[in-house]
């Protein structure tokens, strides 16, 4: 079941820095402001949320094909991927454009001060699905995620008119979306994925609520945070509730969205029923939580499947099973 992850790709730079911003800005002074901060740790981090749902598919041994814009600089995160089993055959490359970087310096306060550059993600509204369903042997389903938002826009339009399914995954968007944008990005999906928050706020910029948003898709997928998921939809008479699965440790969240989704579209592509894949898809969120990373977990096929039979029983486990391939044995 060939799987398309259209969205960003992006590379992160993370400072830190041993002081307080605060002690360096004059508030009178600020509209005039240069001033430059000595950083002491740098980390540079695979990301977008593209490429950490592909990564994480792949590693659950699914061949995902990541569908996306970057720059010439691309290629050792090209190779990274597609070592793990990325289809990266559709990434386009853009001749004048660095690929979308992400650079934030952190304090003591935990204060930060980022910037955030598109550059190449721009480009994204060139790309065709239908040479990319053609190139792979016909595509039967499409994440749609935060991107360039004419990309969004054209891969939506593309899915319905090929009558191609399609994941509705707006996310960090809606904030900046109006509320026409969003309905378009959503009626006709049919998976709808946002968390609590998210979902709120799509039914405030529609105008729908939320027995209109539901009988406008086919499923709708809203995270809840350390209270798990929620999947309500046609044809489920009562909302399927999966919780999380407990971690190890707490290390970094980022990217724990991500995960689930790669966990939650194997288990769609692998035919499992839809709280399989909501379990499948915690279970590797559990693993993102765990490390600092979008993209820095690995996997063991007889520990995870043990993990899943401690969270969610040893039946669901083994159902699971035969629908997972992780990389080590």
């Amino acid at each position: 079941m060939p799987i398309a992850i259209a969205g960003s790709i992006a590379t992160d730079n993370l400072m830190t820095f041993s002081g307080r911003f605060a002690d360096s800005l004059v508030p009178d002074q600020l509209d005039k402001i240069s001033v430059s901060f000595l950083a002491h740790s740098l980390e540079v981090r695979r990301g977008g949320v593209a490429a950490n749902i592909s990564f994480g598919m792949a590693n659950l041994g699914q061949r995902p094909v990541l569908v996306g814009a970057v720059g010439e600089d691309f290629a050792d995160y090209r190779s990274w991927l597609e070592r793990h089993g990325v289809d990266c055959g559709s990434v386009l490359t853009s001749q004048t454009q660095h690929t979308a970087r992400f650079v934030c310096t952190t304090d003591d306060d935990m204060a930060q001060i980022a910037t955030f550059y598109a550059g190449a993600m721009s480009e994204a509204r060139e790309i065709e699905l239908a040479p990319i369903a053609e190139r792979v042997g016909g595509l039967d389903l499409v994440l749609v995620g935060p991107d360039d938002p004419e990309a969004m826009r054209r891969h939506t339009r593309e899915c319905l008119s090929r009558g191609i399914p399609f994941v509705a995954d707006p996310s960090q968007q809606l904030a900046f979306s109006d509320g026409e944008f969003i309905r378009e990005l959503i009626d006709g999906a049919e998976y709808l994925i946002t968390n609590e928050y998210e979902s709120h706020l799509t039914e405030q910029k529609t105008g729908w609520s939320q027995q209109e948003i539901d009988s406008r898709v086919t499923y709708r997928v809203t995270t809840l945070g350390k209270d798990g998921v929620r999947i309500t939809g046609k044809g489920i008479e009562e909302p399927i509730e999966v919780g999380v699965a407990r971690e190890v440790r707490k290390a970094d969240p980022t990217g724990v969205g991500d995960a689930f989704r790669a966990g939650f579209l194997t288990g769609v592509s692998e035919g499992l029923p839809l709280r399989e894949s909501a379990e499948l898809g915690s279970m590797l969120a559990t693993y993102v939580i765990e490390t600092v990373g979008t993209q820095e977990y690995e996997l063991g096929q007889a520990r995870f499947l043990e993990r899943l039979a401690e969270a969610y029983g040893q039946e669901s486990a083994d159902r699971i099973a035969g629908h997972v391939r992780c990389p080590r044995p």
